[in-house]
Parts: structure tokens; sequence; C-alpha cells
């Protein structure tokens, strides 16, 4: 499920909120905020303004 939300971050191509990757991924936005959260701890996505969040340069 990481690598989905991963995978719809890199296809947007800017950075997105948590609800228009619930969309694009097909799951719930709270669901999806969980994953986002991981995500971030992990060092693989960044947030370069409030509530927006694009996948990390790694």
């Amino acid at each position: 499920m990481e690598n989905k939300v991963l995978d719809a971050m890199k296809k947007a191509g800017k950075p997105v909120r948590p609800g228009e990757v619930a969309k694009m991924v097909g799951e719930d936005s709270k669901e999806v905020s969980k994953i986002i959260s991981g995500l971030k701890k992990k060092g693989k996505i960044i947030s370069p303004k409030r509530c927006y969040y694009a996948p990390s340069n790694e």
C-alpha cells in the first residue's frame, strides 16, 4: 500500500494533499493519511508546504 501511495505521488508530479492521493488510489483518506505519516517518518516523502506532500529525492 505504501508503494501505491508513493507511485500516485510520483505520477502527480507536484505536491498533493492526502485527499487527492486517496482519490487516485481509491482508498479512504484517513487510511492514506496514516500511510503518508509513516512514509514521512521513513523519509520517503517530504512536505514542501503545510498539508501538501511530495516524494523525497532519494
